[in-house]
C-alpha cells in the first residue's frame, strides 16, 4: 500500500525591477517577512525549485519558485468579487483591496491572495508597493515590468502622495504631527517596528475628521513610507488604532493571535477583528503618460459600521 503524497504548494515570485542585483536570501526575507534569514536560507536549501543559492544575485523579471508543504489556508479570505478595480489601462492598474486579503502568496496564503486572484482573471500585474493583509484600500500595480519599475521609483523617491483613514482611541487634537524614527524588530515580534533614534526618519501628519464617543476618525498624511508607520506613530502620539493587535493595548496580543489562542477578553478590548486602517487616497505621475493622476477609495463597510454604531452609543 503506497504512502499518500503530502500536498504541496508552489509559491512563485517575479523579481521586481527595484530588487535587481539583490541576493536571493535578502530578497526572500523582504517577501516573507515573518521568517528569519536563517529560516529563509533553509527554505532555499530544501524547497527552492532550481539550482540557485542563498548568495545568488537576482535579475529583474527572474522567476523564483519555492515548493513547500501546503498548510491549511484560512477560510475567511475575501472572494475575488471583493477585489475592486478603480482604474485600468495597458500600463497601470489601481485596485481597491478588501481587508483580510494578502498581496503576495506564502505557504499559508497560496490561492487567496491579490496576485493569485489577478492571475485567475488572466491579468498580469506587479504591485508597486505593499499594504498589510488587514489594511484595506488602494493598491497600485504596473501592468508591465517597465511601468512597475517607474512606479516603484516614484514610491521610493517620495513622489507619491498618500492619505489614510484610521479609527483611533482617545481624543486627539484637531491636527498633530509625529516625527519619530522607525527601526525594524522588537523583543517580542521580529516583524514589528519600534521607535528608535537609530532608525530611519519617519514623519506623519494627522487631522481629525470626526469624533465619536471615546474614538476619532483621523486622516493620516505620511511624509515618509516606513513599514507600519501610521500604526506606530498613532501609538506614539497616544492614540492607538482600534483593533491593532501589534501596536495596541497589549504587546502580547499578536503572539497569541498568531498561535490562534487570543482570548475572548482580548477581542472585546480590541473591538474590531482587524486594525482600523484604510488607504483612502493617492496621487502620483502616470508611469508612461507622465500625467498626474489621483484616486480615492471610500471607507469600507466594516469601518463605517463601527463609526455609526459607536456614534449612536455615545
Amino acid at each position: 500500500m503506497g504512502v499518500e503524497a503530502q500536498p504541496v504548494v508552489e509559491i512563485e515570485f517575479v523579481v521586481e525591477p527595484n530588487y535587481d542585483g539583490w541576493r536571493l536570501d535578502k530578497y526572500l526575507c523582504v517577501k516573507i517577512r515573518r521568517l528569519s534569514r536563517t529560516r529563509v536560507q533553509r527554505i532555499i536549501e530544501r524547497d527552492l525549485v532550481g539550482s540557485l543559492k542563498a548568495s545568488s544575485l537576482l535579475r529583474r523579471g527572474q522567476v523564483i519558485k519555492i515548493r513547500r508543504r501546503m498548510l491549511s489556508e484560512p477560510d475567511d479570505i475575501p472572494p475575488p468579487s471583493a477585489l475592486g478595480t478603480l482604474y485600468s489601462d495597458d500600463q497601470l492598474l489601481v485596485l481597491d483591496k478588501p481587508p483580510g486579503l494578502p498581496i503576495h502568496p506564502t505557504a499559508r496564503y497560496h490561492h487567496g491572495t491579490l496576485v493569485s486572484q489577478l492571475k485567475e482573471r488572466g491579468i498580469e500585474a506587479f504591485p508597486a508597493h505593499r499594504l498589510d493583509r488587514e489594511t484595506s484600500g488602494i493598491v497600485v500595480c504596473g501592468r508591465t515590468l517597465e511601468a512597475s519599475q517607474r512606479l516603484m521609483e516614484s514610491f521610493s523617491g517620495g513622489h507619491v502622495k498618500k492619505q489614510y483613514l484610521a479609527i483611533v482611541e482617545g481624543s486627539p487634537p484637531d491636527t498633530y504631527f509625529v516625527d519619530a524614527p522607525i527601526a525594524e524588530g522588537t523583543e517580542l515580534i521580529r516583524i514589528a517596528v519600534r521607535i528608535d533614534a537609530s532608525g530611519k526618519p519617519a514623519r506623519t501628519r494627522f487631522q481629525v475628521e470626526k469624533r465619536f464617543g471615546a474614538f476619532a476618525l483621523v486622516r493620516a498624511f505620511p511624509e515618509t513610507g516606513r513599514q507600519h508607520q501610521i500604526r506606530i506613530h498613532s501609538r506614539e502620539a497616544g492614540f492607538p488604532l482600534v483593533g491593532d493587535k501589534m501596536y495596541g493595548p497589549d504587546p502580547g496580543y499578536f503572539d497569541r493571535f498568531s498561535k490562534h489562542c487570543l482570548e475572548e477578553e482580548a477581542w472585546e478590548r480590541l473591538r474590531l477583528p482587524r486594525h482600523a486602517l484604510h488607504a483612502a487616497a493617492i496621487a502620483f505621475e502616470h508611469p508612461t503618460s507622465k500625467k498626474n493622476v489621483s484616486f480615492e477609495s471610500p471607507l469600507p463597510a466594516d469601518l463605517t459600521g463601527f463609526v455609526e454604531l459607536s456614534s449612536r452609543a455615545s
